[in-house]
């Protein structure tokens, strides 16, 4: 695979890159010059990737972070290590996921649906919010998911207490990083950094097979090409606050779209991140 010019100089994290769409997303941004920071929660799965994607790129820009994302101090520490590492960060694409069919609870407390899909990129956004401004122009690239539609924000049921189903939960969780996006953009306007998010179609990952078992989905190469357009594209260059499939932004659910909910979520979210950053 030949290597280009088009992303050389800037640097790039992708949570949840060890396989699937993450995997495909890095591997695609490395051939184009990036550096790219690999993610995950496993080192022997993470060295793998990063071996896999060094031979197929022929990059010598290819780093490894290792951290679990049920867990918060290892999102802070993540972050902590980016930024010990690099003074620079262009790209930082909230893409690592889970879909849980049954109730578990992380070493935090939180249902562990909720802190993956949400909580953990709600935290490591802040706090690596200074090192993206301090890379402007930069972006933020959340990858959410067409269940969104199906989501609610039960207040009395957020961790699942009374009830919890699986696609419910993950619905749910893909909708509050919409609403997370939507009002995060807002924040951030006049700074040079924009914040997206995105579908990346049904695409046959662990993810969706955890949920929905031998389902037809697509090829990983396919669920990256999005996240890989809004993370590349001039064409997408200032727009901020937007929500896109096949690489056209499209209207997400009304419901999304609740400033009322957006600040309930925020003022909610900063006391369950507990970060001082927010």
């Amino acid at each position: 695979m030949e290597l280009t010019r088009e992303l050389y100089g800037r640097v790039v994290l992708v949570t949840g890159s060890t396989d699937g769409i993450g995997k495909a997303t890095a591997l695609e941004l490395a051939r184009r010059g990036a550096t790219v920071l690999l993610h995950g929660r496993s080192q022997q799965k993470g060295e793998a990737a990063l071996e896999d994607i060094r031979r197929i790129t022929g990059s010598d820009r290819l780093h490894l972070c290792i951290a679990d994302f049920s867990s918060l101090e290892q999102v802070r520490r993540l972050a902590a290590q980016v930024k010990e590492e690099h003074d620079r960060l262009h790209l930082l694409i909230n893409n690592a996921g889970t879909f849980e069919p049954e109730r578990k609870i992380t070493q935090d407390g939180w249902e562990t649906t909720f802190s993956v899909n949400y909580l953990a990129p709600f935290l490591l956004t802040h706090e690596l919010l200074d090192l993206l401004k301090a890379s402007a122009p930069s972006r933020i690239i959340n990858v959410a998911s067409i269940a969104h539609w199906n989501g609610a924000m039960d207040w009395d049921n957020l961790q699942g207490e009374k009830s919890y189903q699986g696609f419910a939960a993950y619905a749910s969780s893909k909708l509050a990083l919409i609403l997370f996006t939507y009002f995060l953009a807002e924040r951030l306007k006049g700074t040079g950094v924009t914040a997206n998010c995105l579908h990346p179609g049904v695409i046959k990952t662990k993810l969706l097979l955890a949920g929905f078992g031998d389902y037809p989905g697509e090829s990983p190469e396919k669920g990256a090409r999005t996240s890989v357009h809004l993370a590349s594209s001039q064409e997408v260059e200032g727009i901020s606050g937007r929500y896109f499939e096949e690489c056209k932004a499209v209207s997400s659910s009304p419901i999304s779209y609740d400033r009322k909910l957006q600040e309930q979520l925020w003022r909610l979210t900063k006391e369950l991140a507990g970060s001082d950053k927010i």
